[in-house]
């Protein structure tokens, strides 16, 4: 079998792989912060095997003679690593799970914009009492803010926090989100023109740093972890050095090694946690009745797979983490672009089937039973929801759209538009029970209103003559 000749990025950062994780200091950063978390080594282009820890400081430097390039960790905190198994159930990974770090990834185009995110957040954070943060460069275009397990109250209304991942979580980053949405706006839209980074520039929404949210075992790179696409180092900062950070500050040649893990006092993030609940609650519930009463179902003909969103797709292959959340969407994706309720239950359970794990029968019904017994509501809206179990993967098309629902109707009409058009260059330009259109057409095929309005008028014309 002839070997894959390695392109140019591999090469670039195997060279320095073997030299820049020999680095005891990286190593015992990469080694310690790794305690209590699943580990997962990168082969460049592939994953290794999961779950995975280290147990002795050697374990690092031994993974990279085998080829590893980067690593990766956990957000959740384990009483056994090596004890998680893919499919467990909820209880099961609550019993495993000791807590959990609530870690920020702000993604964005440009590391301009990801700078002004990262220092917008930061103030909101500390607006809300937290004085500990921790920060570190993703090594590419973004920086990971971290807040410690310790931060967070251990219970909440009689409810265990350790319990509530990835949930919390998400609703932390959610919230912070649309707080600081505003805000992020004016700064970006305040960047000094003439300035090669807004070169492209509309507006700012258009722009603004993606927060990456999280989902059951979701992975983020460890501090000191080389990027494959850059060759630079995950490196860790202090919070007052972002706005001056420079891509060369991360060269792994020359890097500082920072505990990435700030010393925080216990509870300092309660505030937070709960101003975020509060806000979810009264917002949700918003949301919930436009869903219920604004939307009407769009019975689509001819549904084509091929007009499916990625997402959806990505999720009709089978899928190891985020089935339930999965179920929600094709229930609620299928229904809304009309698809009856036989054929919609075939699906899902030869969906089901492709799952490495697939979800248990009476789940399935009572979710489909529980859905039928309501109106038909849209799934969630891109992005957010979606990365979340790692089925986004956006194409041109999404970036027009809001929701896969819009995604597979916009889709299917220039589908049809082709279609129609397809048959006009063979003399049917319009279907056949429009003969106004086409009589129009045929006179002024330039100007079809104008058309239209001359036919009517000779006719009035004819009948008054009668």
């Amino acid at each position: 079998m002839e070997q894959k000749p390695i392109g140019f990025k591999e090469q670039r950062v195997r060279k320095i792989t073997h030299l820049y994780y020999s680095r005891q200091d990286v190593q015992k950063a990469i080694f310690e912060f790794s305690k209590n978390r699943e580990i997962c080594p990168r082969y460049f282009e592939g994953f290794g095997k999961r779950p995975d820890s280290f147990e002795y400081l050697g374990d690092v430097m031994a993974m990279v003679k085998k080829g590893s390039t980067s690593f990766h960790c956990s957000e959740e905190l384990w009483k056994n690593p090596l004890e998680i198994v893919t499919g467990m159930t909820e209880e099961q990974a609550n019993e495993l799970r000791t807590g959990w770090d609530l870690l920020i990834d702000i993604d964005s185009k440009y590391i301009d914009y990801s700078k002004i995110s990262a220092e917008v957040i930061m103030d909101f954070l500390k607006f809300h009492g937290i004085k500990n943060i921790g920060v570190k460069f993703s090594g590419s275009k973004g920086f990971h803010l971290i807040i410690p397990w310790k931060a967070f109250p251990k219970e909440v209304n009689e409810v265990k926090t350790s319990d509530m991942f990835p949930e919390w979580p998400r609703i932390i980053t959610q919230y912070i989100t649309e707080k600081t949405k505003k805000q992020l706006i004016e700064k970006i839209s305040n960047l000094e023109k003439p300035n090669k980074y807004v070169k492209d520039f509309q507006a700012p929404k258009e722009v603004m740093p993606d927060i990456i949210l999280v989902s059951p075992r979701h992975l983020f790179r460890m501090p000191y972890s080389l990027h494959e696409k850059t060759a630079l180092a995950s490196a860790v900062l202090e919070p007052s050095e972002v706005s001056n950070f420079q891509l060369i500050d991360a060269d792994p040649m020359k890097v500082e090694v920072k505990d990435f893990m700030p010393d925080s006092e216990e509870g300092e993030a309660s505030e937070l946690l709960m101003q975020a609940l509060d806000w979810h609650k009264e917002n949700n519930l918003v949301e919930e009745e436009k869903k219920t009463f604004d939307y009407q179902p769009t019975k689509i003909d001819n549904l084509s797979e091929k007009n499916f969103p990625p997402c959806v797709k990505n999720i009709l292959k089978g899928i190891s983490d985020g089935k339930k959340r999965a179920v929600f969407v094709l229930i609620n994706f299928f229904r809304s672009v009309g698809m009856d309720k036989e054929k919609l239950e075939k699906i899902i359970e030869e969906w089901n089937k492709k799952n490495p794990v697939p979800l248990k029968k009476g789940y399935i019904l009572s979710q489909l039973s529980w859905a039928y017994k309501r109106k038909p509501i849209m799934p969630q809206n891109c992005k957010e929801f979606y990365q979340g179990f790692a089925v986004c993967t956006p194409d041109n098309f999404c970036k027009l759209i809001k929701n896969p629902v819009n995604y597979t109707i916009r889709k299917s009409r220039i589908e049809e538009n082709k279609d129609n058009w397809a048959k006009g260059k063979k003399g049917r330009r319009f279907p056949r029970d429009d003969p106004l259109k086409r009589r129009a057409s045929a006179h002024t095929p330039k100007n079809l209103n104008e058309g239209i309005k001359k036919i009517k008028k000779n006719e009035n014309e004819e009948k008054d003559e009668l």
